[in-house]
C-alpha cells in the first residue's frame, strides 16, 4: 500500500502550484503534479495533472468538454483497444474472480462496450444488463450476448435501486467525467450484500515511477482521473461501500513507455516518428523478436519493477453492507 504522502513530479518543478479544489474530498489542496502531451496520437499540446494533498486523488486540470472527448479517442484509438475485447480469453480471469464472490443473478456492466465480459457470463445463472454510450456498439452486445443494454451515460441510466447483484466496470472508471457521483449510484443499484468488481490504472505504481510523464497508462487527455489505491479507497467509504478485496497487479507498459522515451528523444533531434496511434502492423520477424522479448527480458524487467512500487492495475471487489445502510 503506498502512503499518502504528494509525490511532485520533476517535469512540473517550476510551475507555480495554484490549490484547487478535490472534486473527490473537497479539499482545497490540488497541486499541480505532472504535465505531458497526448503521446498517443503524438499532439504537442501539454495537459496538466493535480493532485490532492488530502486524499491523493489525481485529475486532469480543464479537461476537454465531453463534446470535444471524441477527437481524442477516434478510429485510431478504438482499433487499437478493439482486438482484446473480442478475445475470450481477455475475460476468463474477470469472470472467474467475479465468481469468488456472487454465483448468479442480475449483473450490470459499466461500458460494455461489444458485450465481451457480459458473454463470458453468459448462462441461466445470471440475467445480463450493460450501459454502453455508442448506439451501434450496444446493438452488437444485444445480439452477442442477449443483454438488456442501456445507451447514454451512466448517470442518466433508469435503473430502479436495489435491481443488481454485481455491477461491473473494466478500465473505464478513469475515463469518467464524475467516478464519485458514478460510484454512489453503484452503491444505490447494488441489492444489500451486491459486489462491485472494477479495474483500473493505479498512478502510484512503479510503472509510472519510472517513466514519469512516458507512462503509457497515463493517456492524456482521455484518462480524466487517475487513482491510487488510496484514493479509491476513500472514494468508496464515502459512499458507502465496503472494501473485500484490492491488490495490484503488475503490468508496467515496458514497450509502449519505452517507444514514446524514443520518440520525444528523436523529435529534439529533429526526426519526427509515425505516432503509435499510426504505427503499422509488425512485420513477422518484428513479431518474433518482441515475442522473444516477453519470454525472456520482459519477466526479469517486471521483477525488477517490484522495487520501485505496487502493480500498474489496481483490481478491487467493494460490497454493499448487507443491511442495505450507506455512506454519506
Amino acid at each position: 500500500m503506498q502512503t499518502e504522502a504528494v509525490e511532485r513530479d520533476s517535469s512540473v518543478e517550476n510551475v507555480p502550484s495554484n490549490p484547487e479544489h478535490c472534486p473527490a474530498c473537497g479539499y482545497t489542496g490540488g497541486e499541480q503534479w505532472l504535465q505531458a502531451p497526448d503521446r498517443f496520437h503524438g499532439r504537442p499540446a501539454l495537459y496538466q495533472l493535480l493532485r490532492c494533498r488530502e486524499c491523493s486523488l489525481v485529475w486532469l486540470k480543464n479537461p476537454p468538454s465531453p463534446e470535444e472527448m471524441g477527437y481524442h479517442y477516434g478510429p485510431d484509438y478504438d482499433r487499437a483497444i478493439a482486438g482484446a475485447g473480442e478475445d475470450p480469453k481477455h475475460w476468463r480471469g474477470r469472470r472467474d474472480t467475479l465468481l469468488r464472490y456472487t454465483s448468479g443473478g442480475a449483473v450490470l456492466d459499466l461500458g460494455c462496450s461489444s458485450g465481451g465480459f457480459l458473454t463470458s457470463l453468459k448462462s441461466p445463472s445470471w440475467k445480463l444488463y450493460g450501459i454502453e454510450m455508442s448506439d451501434s456498439v450496444a446493438k452488437k452486445a444485444e445480439a452477442k450476448c442477449g443483454a438488456q443494454i442501456f445507451v447514454g451515460d451512466i448517470l442518466a441510466a433508469p435503473f430502479a435501486p436495489a435491481s443488481f447483484d454485481a455491477i461491473t466496470c473494466f478500465h473505464v472508471f478513469e475515463h469518467l467525467y464524475q467516478p464519485r457521483e458514478v460510484l454512489a449510484k453503484v452503491a444505490e443499484w447494488l441489492k444489500p450484500g451486491g459486489v462491485f468488481y472494477t479495474m483500473m490504472p493505479n498512478i502510484d505504481s512503479a510503472g509510472r515511477r519510472i517513466f514519469g510523464s512516458y507512462w503509457y497508462a497515463l493517456e492524456l487527455p482521455r484518462h480524466l482521473y487517475h487513482f491510487s489505491p488510496t484514493s479509491l479507497r476513500k472514494m468508496a467509504t464515502s459512499v458507502g461501500l465496503e472494501e473485500v478485496s484490492l491488490t495490484t497487479d503488475r503490468e508496467v507498459f515496458i514497450e509502449y513507455s519505452t517507444r514514446y522515451m524514443l520518440d520525444d528523444a528523436f523529435q529534439k533531434l529533429g526526426v519526427s516518428r509515425v505516432p503509435l496511434a499510426q504505427a503499422k502492423p509488425l512485420s513477422l520477424l518484428r513479431k518474433v523478436v518482441r515475442k522473444a522479448f516477453r519470454l525472456t527480458a520482459l519477466p526479469i524487467l517486471n521483477g525488477m519493477a517490484s522495487f520501485a512500487g505496487d502493480g500498474e492495475s489496481i483490481h478491487v471487489v467493494l460490497r454493499k453492507s448487507p443491511n442495505g445502510v450507506m455512506g454519506n
